[in-house]
């Protein structure tokens, strides 16, 4: 395959991805594929996956703060856990195969595709902004097993983060903004680990990552335009083309 395609494939790919992670989740169940279709193993692949995602979720968190949408009082509670799991997912992911990490892709793009279905994101308008009472060590957990999972494979932790936030008393426009802040602090942790053990194929990722900032930026804009009803539409679409391709392949 020319290079140009390459980079044209990842380029593309990357701002599917990225504007799909932002508004729901599920963007790197396009991006890892794709990654694994171009020649590389399975492990650089998932590595190589987090420059896009670093990238996406920069041009994200600049979008979503520019409207004023990053709640500063709970940063940190959300942020500490999830960077802490990224940290032993990473580690985690290190030591599996690449037969192996294939196998749990595939277990996880079904069973991600049915919890979404089941459709546990339904947030009550009354909630305020604030964290909910009672709940913080919960959601401290929550955040964490976000973060373990992130650290793994990344692919539909959005779906996660997106639960969590609204059992915080988020709605989706203010939890999509909270999702992409813990997916940008876990993020660069991440990498550096799977780089630091050559996981990481830099100019694959770099192109990759190049769509995914766009696709962020095109994400905040849908999120902020369209509001919690349209998000909701987003994720329900999303989970059936996720199923249906899961029955083709």
């Amino acid at each position: 395959m020319d290079d140009w395609i390459v980079w044209l494939l990842l380029l593309a790919s990357g701002a599917i991805a990225g504007a799909l992670n932002v508004v729901a989740g599920g963007g790197s169940f396009l991006t890892l594929p794709i990654l694994i279709f171009l020649g590389l193993p399975p492990g650089v692949a998932n590595g190589t996956n987090r420059v896009g995602i670093l990238l996406q979720n920069t041009s994200a968190v600049w979008g979503f703060r520019r409207h004023g949408l990053i709640e500063k009082r709970w940063l940190i509670a959300a942020a500490v856990p999830t960077m802490f799991g990224a940290i032993a997912g990473t580690l985690l992911a290190l030591r599996v195969t690449d037969e192996a990490f294939k196998r749990v892709l595939a277990f996880l793009m079904i069973a991600v595709t049915l919890w979404t279905l089941w459709d546990p994101i339904r947030p009550d308008a009354r909630r305020s902004a604030s964290p909910a009472a009672g709940k913080t060590a919960l959601l401290a957990t929550g955040f964490f097993a976000a973060g373990v999972y992130a650290g793994f494979v990344q692919a539909g932790v959005g779906f996660f983060l997106l639960a969590i936030t609204t059992l915080a008393g988020y709605d989706l426009v203010r939890g999509n903004a909270m999702k992409v802040f813990c997916v940008l602090v876990s993020t660069p942790l991440s990498l550096a680990i799977f780089a630091a053990n050559g996981q990481v194929a830099w100019s694959h990722g770099l192109w990759l990552g190049f769509g995914n900032f766009l696709g962020g930026l095109l994400g905040v804009h849908l999120t902020v335009l369209k509001g919690h009803r349209w998000i909701r539409g987003v994720v329900t679409i999303t989970v059936i083309v996720m199923a249906v391709k899961l029955w083709l392949d």
